[in-house]
């Protein structure tokens, strides 16, 4: 090529990279902002809403679970700021429990059947223990649950939270061989399981309005259920990175109107649905920014009506879907 030719095509070039990064720049915003594609030409789920702002109008910052009162249809939200905030079921933002009223390092939470909100609590350097921290349906602390005095105490790192029907509180832990089961009558106990020999190390913990406990497991890929006598019925779901299967799964959300089970799951970044018996449905998601994808998502939550709320962490948000019925 002489030098001519060569002073050609430099001028070419420096007139078509200019379009060729522009279309690689129109081609990832088409991909961030439109919505996924399931896999079917009906999609199992429709994006509806998202929350994406604090009660100060602030932006949430990594929100990391989502919780909802079907009773008082009101939703609680735990942010990187270590505070709760409080939302209408239309996602108004009404109130915040923050450390001024004692939450400090919230792991997860749930409601009684009378209202009482429970927040599980790691150490900090003003407690230096964890602890279930109760409050009345008007936000008033009434008492802490200290979470010593059983096996593995010492190194306990609390991550979920649940209740059942009879008041029995179900916590996990951080790399824990079971479940913590804190009575009614303030008796501590674990349940565990096991698996080719060893325990399984649960990392959340949700309870369904007939008494089942469904336990998650991230190391192993799988969900387990359990009746309202904590006797193991079945686990579902198989280890794997790709669709149907579990790679991080972080939390569980049960649809009351039909069964339907919700898994999140962290490295995949989608939810995928089974049926009551476990049995794969569909999923949806992936990586991404736009709506109806996800960054990291942590956590899972089922209204009264059906909607789907996942903690959308790393994209700062919480995303609302409805099942296309």
């Amino acid at each position: 090529m002489d030098e001519k030719e060569l002073r050609r095509m430099t001028v070419v070039m420096k007139n078509i990279v200019p379009f060729l990064l522009l279309g690689i720049l129109l081609a990832v915003v088409f991909h961030c902002t439109t919505q996924p594609v399931y896999g079917s030409a009906q999609r199992p789920v429709l994006y509806c809403d998202c929350i994406l702002e604090d009660e100060a109008g602030e932006r949430l910052r990594f929100p990391s679970s989502v919780f909802v009162d079907t009773v008082a249809k009101e939703i609680y939200i735990t942010d990187g700021m270590n505070r709760i905030i409080v939302y209408t079921s239309d996602f108004f933002p009404i109130f915040t429990l923050d450390k001024k009223r004692g939450v400090e390092s919230p792991q997860g939470l749930t409601i009684d059947s009378q209202g009482n909100l429970y927040i599980v609590q790691s150490a900090t350097k003003e407690v230096p223990k964890p602890r279930i921290s109760i409050f009345n349906a008007c936000y008033k602390w009434i008492k802490d649950i200290s979470l010593t005095g059983f096996e593995g105490a010492d190194t306990f790192i609390p991550s979920g939270l649940a209740t059942d029907k009879d008041g029995n509180i179900y916590v996990t832990g951080s790399s824990f061989p079971g479940v913590l089961i804190v009575g009614s009558q303030g008796t501590k106990e674990i349940l565990s399981h096991e698996e080719n020999g060893t325990k399984v190390q649960f990392n959340n913990v949700t309870a369904d309005n007939k008494g089942r406990i469904y336990l998650v497991s991230e190391i192993n890929g799988h969900i387990y259920v359990f009746d309202e006598n904590r006797k193991s019925l079945f686990e579902f779901g198989e280890k794997g990175g790709s669709t149907g299967k579990m790679s991080r799964p972080q939390a569980v959300a049960i649809d009351e109107r039909n069964g339907t089970i919700y898994v999140v799951d962290y490295m995949r970044h989608t939810v995928s649905a089974y049926d009551s018996n476990g049995k794969y449905l569909h999923e949806f998601g992936g990586l991404g920014w736009g709506e109806g994808w996800f960054q990291f998502p942590k956590d899972i939550a089922i209204d009264s009506e059906g909607r789907i709320l996942v903690a959308d962490t790393f994209n700062d948000r919480i995303e609302i879907f409805k099942p296309n019925e």
